[in-house]
């Protein structure tokens, strides 16, 4: 039985909440149960160096936790002075996720920055912030359409992401934090609506995990991410 008393293969309460902030020209504050994250797009007129005059635009993220976003206050990495390796990591994640469904020519010379700030984490912040990006990144490039910023389809597709894992020897779907701590096996999916694989972040923690317990994982998350995808689409009616 999972902590959460959840099916193997249910979800946390999902939500995507958007125009939340008064100032971003696209926002969305998602929860994925007790994991809550403020997802803010903001357009800026200029593109990184090495882009500049290719008429192609740029789609980049960062992320960071809010001091009391877990149990303890954590020291803000602003007042340390660098970002930790796992902050970096998952703001590259979000970054390349967003680009996989973003064609940056129709884009144009601009970017898009994308900032998710966790307020809350119970496990599966990598996951909700790229699922809630998305619909923020999507009103974004709307807000840009409506001042003939751009004129083609910029976004090809939706992108969602979900954790799996083998707890207490059973796959399941959409970890919590009491599960992913004691996981025998977790991983990260990211997908997009039509099916495509984007990136999978897979470890084992203790013994490895077969291909056929991969395949049930595999499986739950495609089955997880159609659900997503069904809610930013329903969101954004």
């Amino acid at each position: 039985m999972r902590p959460s008393k959840r099916a193997a293969d249910e979800l946390r309460a999902v939500t995507l909440e958007r125009s939340v902030s008064k100032h971003a020209e696209g926002s969305c504050l998602v929860k994925f149960g007790d994991t809550h994250v403020l997802c803010t797009a903001s357009v800026e007129e200029r593109v990184p160096p090495w882009l500049r005059g290719q008429n192609r635009g740029w789609v980049t993220a960062e992320y960071g936790m809010l001091p009391r976003a877990t149990g303890d206050r954590m020291r803000r990495e602003a007042s340390a002075g660098k970002q930790s390796g796992r902050t970096q990591e998952i703001q590259r994640l979000i970054g390349r996720s967003l680009r996989a469904v973003v064609d940056l020519e129709a884009l144009g010379e601009v970017q898009i920055s994308v900032d998710c700030d966790v307020i809350q984490a119970d496990g599966g912040t990598r996951t909700a912030s790229i699922t809630g990006a998305w619909v923020a990144l999507r009103d974004c490039i709307e807000w840009m359409r409506a001042r003939d910023m751009v004129s083609k389809e910029v976004l090809k597709d939706h992108i969602a992401a979900i954790s799996c894992g083998i707890y207490a020897g059973t796959p399941v779907l959409d970890l919590d934090y009491a599960e992913d701590s004691t996981a025998e096996t977790d991983a990260n999916f990211v997908m997009t609506g039509s099916g495509g694989i984007v990136e999978i972040q897979g470890t084992a923690e203790g013994a490895p995990f077969s291909e056929e317990e991969f395949s049930q994982l595999l499986g739950l998350a495609k089955a997880g991410i159609t659900r997503l995808v069904d809610l930013q689409k329903m969101a954004i009616l």
